[in-house]
C-alpha cells in the first residue's frame, strides 16, 4: 500500500466511524445491523464496518480494509457479512464510491411486501428522480445481493433499492452520498405510507416533472 493510499485509508476510516454515527442518529439501525463503506481512491480496496460490533464501540481503529473481492487486507476484526457484495457493486459500477445497507423500519415494510415507493412528492423527483424500485430476494453471505443491487440500479436513477424481504441498499459517488440516499429513502417511505394509509389514491407525479425536478435538484440546487 503507497503512503498516498495509506492517508487515503486513514481519513475513510475516520470518516466512516462517524457516518456509521449518522445511522443512528437518524434511526435506521438498532442493535449492530447494518453498514456503511467506501471506496479507496487509486486502489482496489474498500474500507467497511466490521462484523457484529456495537455501534457504540466503533471507532477509526474498527473499520475493515478487505480488497474488491471482499478478502480482508488490514484490520483485526471479521469484515460486515455483506462485504462481498459490497465489493462486487464497486467491481460493476465504477463510478460508485460508497454503499450502505440499513433495515430502516418503514422502508423495510415497503420490502417485506415487495413494492416500489411510488414518486408521489417532489422531494422523491429530487432525490431519486422516480419511483424508488425493489430488488431481487437473496440470502446474505456471498455477492448475490450485491448482483441484484447492480442489476435493479444499473441505468436507474435512484440511489436507493429496496430489496426484496430485506432492506435498504444506497450508493452514492462518496459514502456520504450514500448515507443521505438512506436516509431520504427512509423519510420517503414513512410520508408515502402515512398518505396510504390515510385513504384515498396517491397522485404520481407526470414523468416530466420528474424529470424536470430532477434536473434542478441535481444541477442547480444548493451551492456550487
Amino acid at each position: 500500500m503507497t503512503t498516498a493510499v495509506s492517508a487515503r485509508v486513514t481519513e475513510l476510516r475516520e470518516e466512516l466511524a462517524s457516518l456509521h454515527g449518522e445511522l443512528l442518529r437518524w434511526g435506521l439501525v438498532v442493535w449492530t445491523a447494518g453498514n456503511v463503506s467506501a471506496r479507496v481512491p487509486g486502489a482496489d480496496l474498500l474500507v467497511i464496518k466490521p462484523s457484529g460490533v456495537p455501534y457504540e464501540q466503533l471507532n477509526a481503529d474498527s473499520m475493515v480494509v478487505c480488497d474488491l473481492e471482499g478478502t480482508r487486507v488490514e484490520g483485526d476484526l471479521e469484515p460486515s457479512s455483506d462485504t462481498a457484495s459490497h465489493a462486487f457493486v464497486y467491481r460493476a459500477m465504477p463510478e460508485v464510491g460508497g454503499v450502505v445497507h440499513t433495515h430502516s423500519t418503514w422502508a423495510s415494510a415497503w420490502a417485506a411486501r415487495g413494492e416500489p415507493i411510488p414518486c408521489v412528492l417532489t422531494g422523491m423527483a429530487d432525490e431519486f428522480g422516480g419511483d424508488i424500485p425493489v430488488g431481487p430476494f437473496a440470502l446474505v453471505g456471498d455477492e448475490d445481493i450485491g448482483r441484484g443491487i447492480v442489476d435493479t440500479l444499473r441505468g436507474h436513477r435512484s440511489p436507493a433499492v429496496l430489496m426484496r424481504n430485506h432492506g435498504v441498499f444506497s450508493i452514492g459517488g462518496t459514502a456520504r452520498a450514500a448515507v443521505k440516499a438512506a436516509v431520504m429513502c427512509e423519510d420517503a417511505a414513512r410520508t408515502v405510507q402515512i398518505a396510504r394509509s390515510g385513504g384515498g389514491e396517491l397522485s404520481p407525479l407526470g414523468g416530466s416533472d420528474i424529470d424536470h425536478l430532477y434536473e434542478r435538484y441535481q444541477n442547480v440546487y444548493g451551492q456550487r
